[in-house]
């Protein structure tokens, strides 16, 4: 019987790197990540971060973690992050990443939908400890079996990870390297509420992919990146990138501008992957002079609907390429060719990567729904993930549907024969990087009692942000605590009403 051509896996894709270059630097922490986690900033080579790996998946094996079961994983943008995820593949376990401004109520959602069988944290990111949040939401999923984490002072129960790398353990498991096999679990709100959305690793490379050739990404490459890894894109735009590149993966935990420059300079980066209001906020503030050897950026937006309007790119010697994300239903990217730095025309049809180039290689489908609204479609959208149920008042099921409906409105520029994104999905806010129902956000104002308020204000950054005002600050912080939102969260909603 002749076995099929096994398809890469990120795994096999740290190994071809590992394989060719195994003392080059391979991760690189934030310099400010006392301040985030209280641990010390690491540099690690391709070889020490393989052992760690190797240590880490190893811990798993022997913690009892069956083969394709499903891994939590809440960490802030360091190198746990990078060296967990990649463990796991090759322990031959499956990704459920959970943003770090969830709340427990949202987590324990979570870990039980996907049937989770470990959860990953660390002790504190930011003051706030996230190891007695991950226990609290553990002990109400009945499928976990194993809680640990990073860092010091971890709650009874918690496993060590930093004594696990430390670790020599001879415990593996044989892993078929197949690129389609689940790897990732990330989550969506739409419409009909909160959606897991799987992918294999093709799905999750593919991604990758699009960006980096669109983007023009050279081999060896020292990215930057700064954008939160708790998403498809979030994934695609950092471990993928940097995987396909080869070269140094720079962290940067969102947000300090100050750090953020000195890692720029400081690393020698060629690459910055960042939210797109970030981006050109650093073009306005003369990025040439200031960022002298960067050549590339790639800008994510969350609000795809203000690409269009958005400032033109000035910087010459850098070019910035912009990335449409759509939920966790997929994404595009256009790279900014024109000369007076405006956005790139999207048109319907296949596109490829990258997408001026003649004969290049299918990178997707954009298209236009009978409902007026924008369809994608390709090797990098989970179709069946986002797949409406059937009618129950017919005996005939319907046709399968080979695209995703984005639910963001869409209409066709009949003079430039280009799509122009007009609104984003009816019922969903957008807030600070992650999206809401909106009834769920008029029902914690409601819960906030008499004289508060709780609104979406514009944030040149994450797009929009929770905002509170009370007269009675003890009280709707009381409030908000009562709604189970996380720490961080209630950060946002504290009073803004200026002294008199």
């Amino acid at each position: 019987m002749t076995q099929p051509t096994a398809s890469p896996t990120l795994d096999g894709l740290f190994k071809r790197v590992l394989a060719r270059q195994p003392d080059a630097i391979a991760l690189i922490d934030p310099p400010n990540k006392p301040r985030i986690t209280g641990q010390s900033p690491k540099r690690l080579t391709f070889a020490q971060a393989d052992r760690a790996i190797s240590a880490l998946a190893a811990h798993f094996i022997e913690s009892g973690l069956p083969a394709n079961s499903v891994i939590a994983v809440q960490l802030p943008n360091t190198i746990e992050f990078a060296l967990t995820v990649l463990a796991a593949y090759r322990a031959g376990l499956v990704v459920a990443v959970l943003p770090l401004l969830w709340r427990q109520a949202e987590l324990t959602m979570a870990l039980n939908r996907t049937a989770a069988r470990a959860i990953v944290t660390t002790s504190k990111v930011d003051g706030i400890v996230y190891a007695d949040l991950a226990m609290n939401a553990a002990a109400e999923a009945f499928s976990i079996r194993h809680v640990c984490g990073f860092g010091t002072d971890l709650p009874d129960g918690m496993a060590s990870l930093d004594n696990a790398i430390l670790r020599e353990s001879p415990a593996t498991r044989a892993v078929i390297q197949d690129g389609r096999k689940a790897a990732l679990i990330s989550f969506d709100v739409i419409a009909d509420g909160f959606r897991p959305v799987p992918r294999a690793h093709l799905s999750l490379i593919a991604g990758g992919l699009a960006l980096s050739l669109e983007s023009d990404v050279p081999q060896g490459a020292t990215v930057l990146s700064a954008f939160s890894p708790m998403s498809f894109a979030g994934l695609a735009c950092s471990l993928v990138v940097w995987l396909l590149s080869g070269g140094t993966l720079v962290l940067h935990h969102p947000f300090d501008e100050e750090v953020l420059e000195r890692q720029i300079n400081e690393h020698r980066c060629d690459t910055l992957i960042a939210p797109a209001q970030l981006a050109l906020r650093l073009d306005e503030l003369d990025l040439t002079q200031r960022l002298p050897r960067l050549r590339n950026v790639i800008g994510l937006w969350r609000t795809p609907e203000q690409v269009a309007s958005s400032a033109c790119w000035a910087a010459q010697q850098v070019t910035l390429t912009d990335v449409y994300l759509f939920g966790e239903a997929g994404l595009f990217s256009a790279r900014r060719i024109a000369e007076d730095g405006a956005p790139a025309l999207i048109k319907p049809g296949p596109h490829g990567a990258p997408r001026e180039l003649p004969g290049s290689s299918i990178a997707g489908e954009i298209l236009l729904t009978p409902r007026g609204t924008l369809g994608l479609r390709g090797p990098m959208v989970p179709v069946a993930a986002y797949a409406p149920p059937p009618p129950s008042d017919s005996l005939i099921a319907p046709p399968p549907r080979d695209f995703v409906d984005t639910d963001y409105a869409a209409r066709l520029d009949r003079a430039t024969g280009a799509i122009n994104i007009t609104a984003p999905p009816s019922g969903i806010m957008a807030v600070g990087g992650y999206r809401f129902l909106a009834q769920d956000l008029q029902e914690w104002a409601r819960r906030l009692g008499q004289g508060a308020l709780l609104t979406a204000l514009p944030d040149r950054l994450s797009g929009h942000r929770l905002a509170g005002r009370a007269q009675d600050n003890a009280r709707a912080r009381e409030a908000l605590s009562g709604l189970g939102l996380n720490p961080l969260m209630v950060e946002a909603f504290r009073d803004r009403t200026p002294s008199t």
